[in-house]
């Protein structure tokens, strides 16, 4: 089969062919359907290629937001059967420490934990070899791009929406409008959100997010901190640096939440003027749980609402370079590999 593999510095993608796994206790074989391209995968390993920790890039087949059908089941495996669709939770855990046991495999700390994509093959390949506790089935309704999109990026969003107790009592502010800014807009109308604002300083971003319904307007940081505006109950950080942290902060009504989810960098405020006069909350929110997971791919189906509304190019596996560059740029919406 394909596999991908990203060598770093920006450096070519490299395509190869490898053996196609056979499944072990407790593990499917899943015909990759789709397997998107998440920012993290570019900043970590596509730029720095970083080595260590969670992030550490172990030179495995890349990619983890996958979705796909069950064509070979291990010994064990209970709940799946080969045909099955799923979406695929991209961490690994033991199993059997707290976290894992409440479902955030995201923050396990075991030796054992693998994510795939990163110490483990992920989904930019043929196939994929899963652990069956790790797959959650897709509704009929969802396409494998759907599936793909909620692997990390709708499901990170949705994670932030819950926490924050986003409802109809809400106006809402994104900071950074690529894909799981995109996803927490939508989500976030879907909950009962009043008013949902976004800002970004590429104007292709703001214009696909105007388009896609995930805001009612997008707004310039001047325009946001200016006195006909009047302050958020509830902010998302998406942008991942310091400007967009602050704009989201300084956008906050008294009383107002924020959730920080872009990844990366630093910020500085006054703590007691910004946060404790104001009496805001603050929630940092890493991915989400299996448990969680399921649940928003029940309620997409409820919803009607398609992930894949997001994603603005797809590539076949041979074309994993140019969709890596794509991303890179900063400048679309979401890239999807889908082997043909």
């Amino acid at each position: 089969m394909r596999g991908v593999y990203l060598p770093g510095n920006r450096e070519t993608v490299v395509r190869d062919d490898v053996p196609v796994p056979t499944p072990g206790p407790g593990q499917v074989l899943l015909r990759v359907g789709a397997s998107t391209i998440c920012g993290s995968d570019v900043r970590a390993i596509y730029r720095e290629h970083l080595g260590t920790g969670p992030e550490g890039y172990n030179d495995v087949v890349a990619g983890h937001e996958p979705a796909g059908q069950v064509v070979a089941v291990g010994p064990g495996v209970q709940r799946l059967a080969v045909g099955s669709r799923v979406a695929v939770y991209h961490i690994s855990g033991c199993g059997q420490c707290s976290e894992c046991v409440k479902g955030y495999f995201i923050s396990c700390t075991s030796p054992l934990r693998a994510a795939y994509g990163w110490q483990r093959d992920g989904g930019h390949a043929d196939y994929l070899l899963a652990e069956e506790n790790t797959c959650i089935e897709l509704p009929d309704s969802l396409t494998f791009v759907d599936g793909a999109c909620v692997a990390c990026g709708f499901s990170t969003a949705y994670e932030a929406l819950v926490r924050l107790g986003v409802s109809g009592r809400d106006s809402l502010l994104v900071t950074g409008l690529g894909p799981v800014g995109l996803a927490a807009g939508l989500l976030a109308k879907k909950l009962g959100a009043d008013r949902v604002y976004g800002t970004d300083p590429a104007g292709e971003r703001a214009a696909l997010a105007l388009e896609l319904g995930a805001v009612d307007d997008v707004l310039s940081p001047d325009d946001l901190a200016g006195p006909g505006f009047r302050p958020v109950t509830a902010a998302v950080d998406c942008s991942g640096s310091a400007p967009g942290r602050r704009t989201a902060l300084g956008a906050l009504a008294r009383w107002g939440r924020m959730a920080f989810v872009g990844e990366g960098g630093e910020i500085s405020f006054d703590v007691s003027h910004d946060v404790i006069h104001r009496q805001i909350t603050l929630i940092g929110s890493w991915v989400t749980s299996v448990g969680r997971m399921r649940e928003l791919l029940e309620r997409l189906d409820v919803w009607q609402l398609h992930p894949e509304v997001v994603v603005s190019d797809r590539f076949d596996l041979d074309q994993a370079d140019t969709a890596y560059r794509l991303v890179d740029a900063g400048r679309s919406g979401k890239a999807a590999l889908i082997p043909s």
